[in-house]
């Protein structure tokens, strides 16, 4: 992964994405990037939730798209966010220069968007007074995560692409991070998805999808999973 070529590309609704030719992998729904990110995390998580603060755990920071519509909303909403997203292999900046949200967004601050590709990694950045990032690089199969959440954006890449992150352990250990009744929102459907967060406590909500795709899932934590311990 950490060597891949990543080409940039354009998505049904003008917005980027980016392509790994060896892997036959877009990060966004070529539908859509914006639209995509926007259905399955903001609308069907972020606007979910109601707790101010909200503490935010994303798998995969990618481009910053997710993370930059969330740090949008929550001004917007007058919201208090704290932001954690985890990446093992961060995007280089000469895509970053290139992504074209900014353009496609409308009232977006570029100034924001690169502050937060800037912003060190593995500590908390005030970004603005109401919103806090901090991008923490490693590897979800190890990564023993520092605070509590309320929502996460599982955004790893497809499960046949990456199926060791798709597994009961893994959410199991994300069970383990969540408050109570705290939801777990992403793209993929898929039985084995869904039987796995079943197994690791959480109850499974089919969602209507983004365009391009029949449906989402959204998770909610309904049981504390006794296997593994915060640490």
């Amino acid at each position: 992964m950490k060597n891949l070529k990543r080409e940039l590309k354009i998505t049904e609704d003008g917005s980027h994405t980016l392509f790994v030719p060896e892997l036959n992998e877009h990060y966004h729904s070529t539908h859509g990037a914006i639209q995509e990110a926007m259905h399955v995390y903001l609308n069907a998580g972020f606007n979910f939730c109601k707790q101010d603060p909200i503490h935010i755990l994303e798998i995969g920071f990618g481009t910053g798209l997710n993370c930059f519509l969330t740090l949008i909303e929550a001004e917007k909403q007058n919201r208090t966010v704290i932001y954690h997203s985890i990446e093992l292999y961060p995007v280089k900046e000469e895509h970053i220069q290139n992504l074209n949200y900014t353009d496609q967004i409308e009232g977006s601050d570029k100034d924001l968007f690169f502050k937060l590709h800037q912003a060190a990694w593995n500590q908390d950045v005030e970004i603005t007074k109401t919103f806090t990032l901090n991008k923490l690089q490693g590897d979800l199969r190890k990564f023993i995560f520092p605070a509590i959440y309320d929502l996460i954006y599982f955004d790893a890449f497809a499960p046949d692409i990456q199926p060791d992150l798709w597994t009961q352990d893994i959410f199991e250990k994300l069970n383990n991070h969540l408050k109570e009744d705290a939801v777990l929102t992403t793209y993929s459907t898929k039985g084995i998805i869904k039987q796995a967060l079943r197994g690791a406590g959480f109850e499974v909500k089919r969602l209507p999808g983004p365009p391009g795709k029949r449906q989402m899932l959204r998770a909610r934590k309904t049981c504390i999973n006794t296997k593994q311990t915060i640490e």
